[in-house]
């Protein structure tokens, strides 16, 4: 039976990354990437929603792709696996960016003036460097795909050996695995380009296939969901207390005992929550559960635009602004999945779909 509460998890957090893009876009805590601050607020306390949910954002996605990992290896093959994953994940993350991701790449140099020293640049090298710079949130994707081609290697060797052990953990264990989680997270960063994380995001996504994946820990983590959401909460207001108004993306606070125990501790409750509460599908999460992974790939491309055309110019205040960039992001997520889906080259470049339907 297909377990629901995943695809809950999955399409709930897109639309909390989307959330969440918007805001970065505009934040006033010195994290580089987007426009930066638009009010005349000293303080703009609603960023604290970015310290509440950037510790266990990608985490969890992760975790949720090595359980989705799992089921999917018990119906097919390892040769079938990686067959489907680099369709779905290494295609739109390196020839998508070629055929359209550069768009995103030509706002993001745009909003960071970098086009402007550009200008003597031969289009052709222009255009890979726009690319490449477009690769935006499809970081995600290179790196999962990497974990899928590691996690073959690893089945060769262990050979379900581990899998079997891991369905005994209990609470104990997992709360025990809080200091792997924090080492995981010392290890595999890339400098300048802070976004991979080998270390950290590897290790989820393996705690994903090799411990969440049975039913055994998922009622456990159902049982204890009061006082994992307890200790959660209690973490992240600790967190916030400790990173608001920093650089939380950045070293060293990513990699601080504080943002990792936050962050495994959010990943608990909200497996157990979603398990125990939002096991089912209605017809709305049937359709944001198929449209999530458009919404991921396109959505920034409509934040952004907005902060180049209307928000860098000051055509409108701060309040019209924050509420376009999140109809941005929503609609360009939505339009142009279901029209790029529908055109046979695209569609596969874009976003790994070889057939509609």
């Amino acid at each position: 039976m297909r377990k629901h509460y995943l695809d809950n998890i999955r399409w709930t957090t897109v639309l909390t990354v989307v959330i969440y893009h918007v805001l970065y876009m505009y934040n006033a805590e010195g994290i580089a990437g987007g426009l930066g601050k638009i009010t005349d607020l000293e303080v703009q306390y609603y960023d604290l929603f970015l310290n509440i949910v950037y510790p266990w954002l990608m985490p969890v996605l992760f975790i949720v792709s090595g359980i989705s990992s799992r089921l999917y290896l018990e119906n097919h093959s390892d040769r079938d696996f990686i067959k489907s994953r680099t369709q779905k994940l290494l295609v739109p993350s390196t020839v998508g960016l070629l055929v359209f991701q550069f768009i995103q790449g030509y706002i993001n140099m745009s909003l960071s003036s970098a086009l402007d020293q550009m200008k003597d640049v031969p289009y052709p090298v222009k255009h890979l460097i726009m690319s490449l710079s477009g690769s935006g949130v499809l970081w995600y994707a290179q790196m999962l795909w990497l974990f899928c081609v590691m996690l073959t290697m690893i089945r060769k060797l262990e050979k379900d050996r581990v899998w079997k052990l891991c369905a005994k953990a209990g609470l104990p264990v997992l709360i025990l695995l809080t200091p792997v989680v924090w080492l995981s997270a010392q290890i595999g960063n890339t400098p300048v380009v802070v976004v991979y994380r080998f270390g950290l995001y590897s290790t989820m996504f393996l705690l994903g296939y090799f411990l969440f994946s049975h039913d055994e820990v998922t009622e456990k983590l159902k049982r204890n969901f009061p006082f994992l959401a307890a200790a959660a909460a209690a973490l992240c207001a600790a967190f916030c207390v400790y990173s608001f108004g920093k650089n939380y993306a950045d070293e060293p606070i990513y990699r601080s005992w504080l943002f990792t125990a936050y962050s495994w501790f959010g990943c608990l409750a909200i497996l157990g929550g979603y398990a125990r509460y939002f096991d089912f599908e209605t017809g709305l999460t049937g359709w944001m559960n198929r449209h999530s992974f458009g919404m991921y790939v396109f959505h920034y491309l409509g934040i952004s635009a907005v902060a180049l055309f209307i928000a860098r110019p000051r055509l409108l205040g701060p309040l019209p602004v924050y509420m376009l960039s999140l109809i941005a992001g929503l609609a360009a997520g939505c339009i142009l999945y279901e029209v790029i889906s529908r055109i046979p080259f695209l569609r596969w470049a874009v976003l790994g779909i070889k057939k509609k339907g």
